[in-house]
């Protein structure tokens, strides 16, 4: 997958359940496979993105009244840096405007902090760490 050429990305919705292994293996692959499941999966909206019919990066955006907020964004190692992640924040950004919604956040690893800074989301928290990983609260309006 890391050498062959970028097919074309399909986004569409999935279950819960789909966005589950990629979750496991590129976010938390050392803790048990529940420890990837949100209490309120059911209640979200979930995004695939597909290279032909792999599933390779996934999202998931709750919604409450105006705010919005993803979570579990994972993408498959050898797809990350070839903008799948872009195209799949960007259907985010859309899907939760059109649902409503008038600012969108995220707890982020401060790794990824200049992704998000692309898409205009600002750290608006301290410091916090999942485990030894270090977070901030990112957020963006929405207009």
């Amino acid at each position: 997958m890391a050498n062959a050429p970028l097919a074309p990305i399909t986004i569409r919705f999935i279950t819960p359940e789909q966005t589950y292994p990629l979750r496991h293996a590129v976010l938390w692959p050392d803790k048990p496979f529940d420890y990837v499941k949100v209490e309120n999966d059911s209640e979200g909206y979930h995004f695939g993105a597909f290279l032909a019919d792999e599933l390779v990066a996934v999202i998931s955006l709750f919604v409450d009244g105006e705010t919005a907020r993803f979570r579990k964004f994972a993408a498959h190692p050898d797809c990350q840096r070839r903008g799948i992640g872009t195209q799949l924040l960007n259907q985010v950004i859309h899907e939760a405007r059109r649902l409503g919604a008038t600012s969108l956040w995220c707890d982020a690893r401060l790794d990824a902090a200049d992704f998000y800074r692309r898409f205009g989301m600002d750290a608006v928290s301290e410091v916090f760490y999942k485990g030894p990983i270090p977070y901030a609260k990112f957020s963006r309006t929405l207009l």
